[in-house]
């Protein structure tokens, strides 16, 4: 389990993944990849104005919500959260959280997820409010507001 400690000021302001996250990533796809299991990362660091792009999706734009966070409320904005797919034989990316490419009887989707709770993410396969399979976060124990916070104060200081 990752018990890495992190200060608040390593985080923000972020302009790209956190690299304790980084190398928690790497980890993740080598032990996926252990177990005959390809996985994709898809995103990760997002700008406050890409989250506020992907929270319309399915609101001001054709198709489903796939966030509740606008931007600066995500993790994604704070370079603590990656998203991932899973890979089919032929290298494609897949969301079926059914799949199971290694033949083991029980889905990739879950074992990653094992997987990535075992290296110390956080996933949003376990959220009662809104479930996200493809969301893995480490939060280090910030809360969102503590990150935002801890950004206007970051701001404030760079003012001339």
């Amino acid at each position: 389990m990752n018990n890495t400690e992190v200060e608040i000021e390593e985080i923000v302001p972020a302009d790209g993944l956190h690299p304790v996250v980084a190398d928690y990533t790497e980890k993740l796809i080598e032990e996926a990849e252990a177990i005959g299991i390809s996985i994709l990362i898809t995103d990760g660091y997002r700008t406050p104005e890409e989250q506020d792009r992907l929270y319309q999706k399915g609101r001001d734009q054709h198709g489903r919500i796939v966030t509740n966070a606008k931007g600066g409320q995500s993790y994604h904005n704070f370079g603590l959260a990656i998203d991932f797919a899973l890979l089919d034989e032929g290298g494609e990316p897949l969301w079926d959280i059914a799949y199971d490419g290694n033949e083991n009887g029980e889905p990739d989707w879950f074992e990653v997820a094992e997987l990535a709770k075992e290296l110390g993410f956080e996933w949003g396969g376990d959220w009662a409010n809104f479930t996200d399979y493809p969301h893995l976060q480490m939060t280090f124990g910030y809360s969102i507001e503590e990150l935002q916070h801890a950004h206007t104060e970051f701001e404030k200081s760079e003012l001339p």
